[in-house]
Formats: structure tokens, C-alpha cells, sequence
């Protein structure tokens, strides 16, 4: 893919790139979500760069023959018709480094033996690479991740760097909001899959789209094969992939899912699969209202698929969203919560951690909110609703509940803080933020409730 788009890891290479603590890095995320593009924008900061596609034999075979990471590096200066220059102005780029797991290894010796040299590794099936790797390279590399573009990126995509600038104004102005929910409507509906932007941002509409979806799709489900442990679990991934979404709106139950005859342990372990490769994950509740949150995996989670613009193709909806002023209302209102979750997924580089909700499943007292998020070591409940405040029973029972008095609704409307009161009597704070901002919590939260 020949695109330039701005993404925010490059703030984190070029942070990588200064650390006179640099490891080998390696590159977490789906296929297509830009990692190679993203490296060969960083590149423009190197004299010299060597890449590497490991699912090309000849490439593949350099870390079969070389065992000396040294003479390994010589063969590839040759091969390229490279100077050996000062070794901190060469990147090494091993791209799909999960198709060899002799080169996974030798992560750690050219740390180990040539750590001026600047590497950086990517795969997207690298959790199911680790299982044939003898020696893991522990504590010598270091980890950036890298998902579908968000809101942020979208825009800027988009020429609307004047509008990002304004998105950085607390509290967000009228005006500016009214553009920003137009764009991210567009975003809902488009997604952050860089092949699809790339398409968008070429053209006006989205008739050519679901040629581009279909074309992703299909590259998953081609590498099924790689990351299934047997045909059994092969035939129960394609399964999943299938009938997946028609579920995005409610939390589920492995056992015969998808009006299958599979049993719970064959779906928990194929959608397991789907987790590691980041293409449809398993997000679990959370059950403590304190930090750090207690999350119960014997629970039913909920489904997170890898972008919110693929999922609208496959559940048909998209012309659907096109008219749509307030997304709390679209399928069953499951979509905006996904959204959000992938926004707030988008944000993480170093480690990643998985967002949670939240339940209470008590005879006399059901309840579920829709995110939770840590801040400050407090546990910030989140729903996500256009309704009256006063329907808000789970995070009224979370409230009752909590050891502080704040709480979050992401909603269509104008961003507002209130005080209330839960039926109970128990005093709270709710921050009202319009659901474009999610990118912008942090800032809110830090602004308002220092």
C-alpha cells in the first residue's frame, strides 16, 4: 500500500530510535492494519534500510544459513549493495518474521552482540509463531502495537488537521463540535482500515468500499489455516468468522454458538485463535468497582472485532448509517459501544491491555455498564446512552457501590458536568462528553477532576 498517512507511532519510533536503552522491537497487530507502511515512513530517518518479507524463501533462508548474527548482517550489506555505515543510521525491517522462528530467536543476539544496529521486527500471527520457538528472546526486545486508524488519524487522512487542532480545545466549542460528530459519523461508517481510508479519501462515497472490505476479509480467513491447530479447529474458526457478527449485540455463550453443533470448549479455544491474531477478541467483564479491577473469565464476554467498518460491511448496515445523527440508536444500539471500545483499544503502544465493562449479577440487582475505565487508581464507570440520565440503573448500582463520585456518559450530546443523585441517595458526578471525544478522556477526566 503507497500511502503516507500520519500515524501516532511514529511519535513512539522516534522515541525508540533515541533510547540509548533501545531492544529490538517488534510490531503487534493484525494484518493490514499499516505496520510495514508505518516502518517504511520511519525509514526516511535512516541512511541505509534493509527489509525483509520472511514469507519469501530467499529472505527466510538468511537466518537459516547464518547462525552469527555478524555474518548475517555482512551477507545482507552484500546482498544490498550496502556500505557498512555507522551502524545507529541502519534500520533492519523483518517483516512476518511469525513464517520464520529461527529469526524470532536471533532477536536476542543481535541485541546481545550487535546492539547498535536498529531493528525492527513485525508479524501478525506472532502469538501462534511463539509455540515453535525454542528460545524466546525475554526481556531483550520491546513491544509496540499497532491497530486500525482512529478518529485522530481518520481526520488528518482527511486534511482536517485544522479540526484536530480544534478537538484539543477543553471544553470542546459548538461550532467545532458540530463538525467533529458530522466526521465521526463518517468514521463509524467507513472504519480505520488504511487500504479502506486510503479508497475513501481517493473518492467520494462508498459504492467502491465493499470491494476493498471483502478483499481484507478474505486475507483473514486465508490465514485461518496458519493459525488453526487442526482442521477441526479450522472448520470452527470459519464458522465464527461467519456468523461472528450477527452477535455483536449481546454477550456470548460458546456452547452451540452460531446455531452450531460445536461444543464450548472447540468455540472458547477457536475464538481464543481469533483473539491472538487481534481479528475478533474477547472482551470480559470486570466484577470490583476498586482498583485494580477484578475481571471474571468464567463469565460471558462480549465480542470486539477488529474495526467497526468491516463489521458494518459484513452485518449490511452501512446505508443504514448514512442519515444517522445520534449512532447510541444504530443496531440495537451495540454499535456505538464498539466503537468506542476500538477507540479507546487505538490508544495503547507499549503493552496492551484490553478494556472491560461491567456486571453485578445479583438475584435482586442485574446490572451492566458499559465500559469501565482506570484513572488515577479509581475505577470511572462508563455508559453510553442517549437516553435521560434517570435510566441509568447500572451505573446507579455501580455508584451505590463505588468508593468516589464519578462517572462518565458518552452520548450525541454537548459536553456538561452535573451532579446527581442515585434512587439510594448516593451523590455523584457525572461528566457528559460527546462520544467524538473519546480519544480525548484522559484530557477531560484530568481537566475537570484533578
Amino acid at each position: 500500500m503507497d500511502m503516507a498517512f500520519y500515524r501516532k507511532q511514529i511519535k513512539a519510533l522516534l522515541r525508540w530510535k533515541s533510547d540509548r536503552n533501545r531492544k529490538p522491537l517488534v510490531l503487534h497487530g493484525a494484518r493490514q492494519v499499516g505496520k510495514t507502511t508505518l516502518v517504511n515512513m520511519f525509514s526516511k530517518h535512516y541512511e541505509q534500510f534493509i527489509t525483509l518479507n520472511l514469507e519469501k524463501k530467499k529472505d527466510a533462508d538468511y537466518f537459516v544459513k547464518y547462525k552469527d548474527v555478524g555474518v548475517l548482517l555482512d551477507a545482507l550489506l552484500l546482498t544490498n549493495r550496502l556500505q557498512p555505515v555507522d551502524q545507529k543510521e541502519t534500520l533492519l525491517f523483518i517483516d512476518e518474521i511469525h513464517e520464520c522462528p529461527e529469526a524470532i530467536s536471533q532477536l536476542r543476539y543481535f541485541y546481545e552482540e550487535i546492539p547498535a544496529l536498529h531493528i525492527i521486527a513485525a508479524g501478525s500471527l506472532l502469538e501462534h509463531a511463539l509455540a515453535k520457538v525454542r528460545s524466546f528472546p525475554v526481556g531483550r526486545v520491546q513491544y509496540l502495537y499497532v491497530f486500525p486508524m482512529n478518529f485522530q488519524e481518520f481526520l488528518l487522512a482527511h486534511n482536517m488537521d485544522a479540526l484536530v487542532q480544534q478537538l484539543e480545545v477543553i471544553p470542546i466549542h459548538q461550532a467545532t463540535l458540530h463538525l467533529a460528530m458530522e466526521w465521526f459519523h463518517r468514521y463509524a461508517l467507513v472504519g480505520g482500515m488504511p487500504e479502506v481510508i486510503k479508497r475513501h479519501t481517493e473518492q467520494e462515497g462508498i459504492s467502491q468500499l465493499p470491494t476493498v472490505y471483502e478483499s481484507i476479509w478474505a486475507s483473514y480467513q486465508d490465514d485461518v489455516s496458519k493459525y488453526a491447530k487442526n482442521a477441526t479447529e479450522e472448520k470452527v474458526i470459519r464458522h465464527l468468522m461467519k456468523t461472528a457478527p450477527l452477535y455483536m449485540d449481546a454477550r456470548v455463550t460458546f456452547q452451540g454458538f452460531g446455531k452450531s453443533n460445536y461444543r464450548s470448549r472447540e468455540v472458547g479455544e477457536s475464538f481464543r485463535a481469533l483473539d491472538d491474531a487481534k481479528i475478533i477478541q474477547l472482551i470480559y467483564p470486570g466484577t470490583s468497582v476498586e482498583y485494580p479491577l477484578t475481571v471474571d473469565f468464567r463469565k460471558s464476554p462480549r465480542l470486539q472485532f477488529l474495526d467497526t467498518g468491516l463489521l458494518n460491511h459484513a452485518l449490511g448496515i452501512q446505508a443504514d448509517l448514512l442519515a444517522i445523527d445520534d449512532l447510541s440508536t444504530s443496531y440495537k444500539g451495540a454499535l456505538l459501544p464498539h466503537l468506542i471500545t476500538q477507540e479507546l483499544i487505538s490508544m495503547q503502544e507499549a503493552s496492551y491491555q484490553k478494556p472491560h465493562f461491567w456486571v453485578r449479577q445479583k438475584k435482586d440487582a442485574q446490572a451492566e455498564v458499559d465500559l469501565v475505565y482506570p484513572f488515577r487508581g479509581l475505577i470511572i464507570p462508563i455508559e453510553i446512552k442517549s437516553g435521560a440520565v434517570g435510566k441509568l440503573r447500572s451505573l446507579h448500582q455501580f455508584m451505590d457501590a463505588a468508593p468516589h463520585p464519578f462517572a462518565v456518559r458518552m452520548y450525541a450530546g454537548p459536553f456538561r458536568l452535573e451532579s446527581h443523585k442515585t434512587p439510594k441517595g448516593t451523590p455523584f458526578y457525572l461528566m457528559n462528553i460527546p462520544y467524538c471525544l473519546t480519544l480525548y478522556l484522559e484530557h477531560y477526566l484530568t481537566t475537570f477532576w484533578k
